[in-house]
């Protein structure tokens, strides 16, 4: 079964991400696995503890057609560096070499931006003017959309408010049901049983 690797390390924003595991994992389709710098446990923002999977080298020195999609989860982690991180991206590169696609949330897109890796395709995050301030070589202003989340061949993006629109687009890409019922999941999620 081809798997879904999340990207994560101590403080990681559980919330953002909240959605995507039991999807993926209900379509029989593909599997879930968490992937860090080491196999160490990890603590979330909100506390919740967690053992990796697989460390990064583990990724690194196995079959990368194993692996269908990289999702680099937001969290203070990313800040923390200066959104530099060099083995989330031996990761990004491993996948974009390979034409799989990356989905980042909140600060992850961030580190993308930073990286270079926004200049050239539409996106989204936590505010262009958010990106601009962190980012020092940053050119895609121009492809920034003012959206909950974007997708694009390569990349899914979305700002940290968007965890509901970050699934709907990465169930898209993975093709987890038909547009329609990917919308209807959507729908019921975002607006609930009563609407106000």
């Amino acid at each position: 079964m081809q798997e879904i690797l999340i990207y994560l390390e101590t403080e990681y924003a559980d919330w953002e991400i909240s959605h995507i595991g039991h999807q993926v994992k209900s379509s029989k389709k593909y599997d879930i696995k968490i992937v860090s710098k080491t196999k160490e446990p990890l603590i979330s923002m909100s506390g919740f503890n967690i053992i990796p999977d697989y460390s990064v080298d583990d990724i690194l020195f196995s079959d990368i057609n194993h692996y269908s999609m990289l999702i680099l989860s937001g969290g203070m982690y990313w800040s923390k560096g200066k959104f530099v991180n060099e083995t989330a991206e031996s990761l990004v590169k491993l996948f974009l070499m390979n034409n799989k696609p990356v989905a980042a949330i909140c600060d992850a897109t961030t580190f993308l931006a930073f990286n270079g890796y926004l200049n050239d395709v539409e996106h989204t995050g936590n505010t262009i003017q958010h990106i601009i301030r962190h980012c020092p070589n940053y050119k895609g202003h121009k492809l920034y959309l003012n959206k909950q989340s974007v997708s694009s061949n390569r990349f899914i993006t979305a700002n940290g408010t968007a965890g509901l629109e970050f699934t709907r687009e990465i169930l898209k890409k993975l093709e987890i049901g038909s547009p329609q019922e990917i919308e209807a999941w959507y729908q019921f999620r975002k607006k609930g049983i009563y609407h106000d």
